[in-house]
């Protein structure tokens, strides 16, 4: 019962009937919960992959809406901060690539103060052409809205003002990052994390010291093999991939969270494969 009532609380579970077929074939009773499927915006790897990369990561509401029609249950993205921690933006790249306007780092621009601010920026090629900039506040919003689980990268880039030696600069950081969480954590499910070796110890820190703990626990399993490129490769490359993560996660008793960047793909080849 308690499955099922997170299953409905976060539209998780894709609710399926597996057709059996040939000799042998597995009834549905023995098939796993379908996972939570968590979307992800691919980048290119090798050389230069700024100069391939699409912008497809999941930063704003239109993509947000589209990871949602093919079936996601969440989605992964990207938290940077503006000069001197000023405001939590949701944007992939260390620079404005991708964006109109100069080039620039995204941590030497003001948010909204200047001829060169973040804020009304647009994004120049991919699927998302002409979709903005958005704050952490408002991407947070737009997820909640569309029912989906939020996890959120913590860019290695912020720590030039979440460690910052001017702590003023420091604290009006970290409260661009966790106060955003706080503020919706009670109707909202919301994970965080980051890469960064210098980051984690403090961001771990920070996350606990505000009762928010849970929000660095329950992360989805990433079960793609493939490396990403431009244009995308064909996802049959991760079928066995996919097929070993779920028969090693998957479960009849819980929806188990699974991450991927062929989102479409992976909802697509689930089907009659789990319930």
């Amino acid at each position: 019962m308690a499955a099922a009532s997170a299953a409905l609380l976060f539209g998780t579970v894709q609710a399926g009937t597996a057709q059996a077929s040939g000799a042998g074939a597995v009834g549905t009773e023995a098939l796993p919960l379908c996972p939570t499927v968590f979307g992800h915006g691919g980048y290119p790897t090798g050389p230069s992959p700024w100069e391939r990369d699409q912008i497809r990561q999941p930063n704003n509401p239109k993509a947000l809406a589209q990871q949602k029609s093919w079936g996601a249950g969440g989605v992964e993205a990207d938290l940077q901060l503006t000069k001197d921690g000023t405001k939590g933006v949701m944007w992939h790249n260390t620079t404005t690539n991708g964006l109109t306007g100069t080039r620039a780092p995204i941590t030497e621009l003001w948010w909204a103060t200047g001829a060169d601010q973040l804020k009304g920026r647009t994004i120049t090629r991919g699927p998302y052409t002409g979709e903005t900039v958005y704050t952490f506040r408002q991407w947070l919003d737009s997820a909640g809205s569309l029912n989906l689980v939020a996890l959120v990268e913590l860019k290695g880039e912020a720590k030039q003002s979440l460690l910052n030696s001017d702590s003023a600069i420091r604290e009006r950081a970290w409260n661009e990052v966790i106060a955003p969480i706080s503020e919706r954590t009670a109707s909202q499910r919301i994970m965080i994390y980051t890469h960064d070796a210098d980051l984690k110890p403090e961001l771990d820190r920070r996350i606990k010291a505000a009762g928010l703990a849970a929000t660095l626990t329950g992360h989805p399993s990433w079960v793609d093999s493939v490396d990403w490129e431009e244009p995308p490769p064909a996802a049959s490359g991760n079928y066995a991939s996919w097929q070993a993560a779920l028969t090693r996660l998957g479960s009849t008793t819980a929806s188990v969270p699974m991450a991927t960047s062929w989102t479409k793909d992976f909802t697509t080849w689930l089907k009659g494969k789990c319930v």
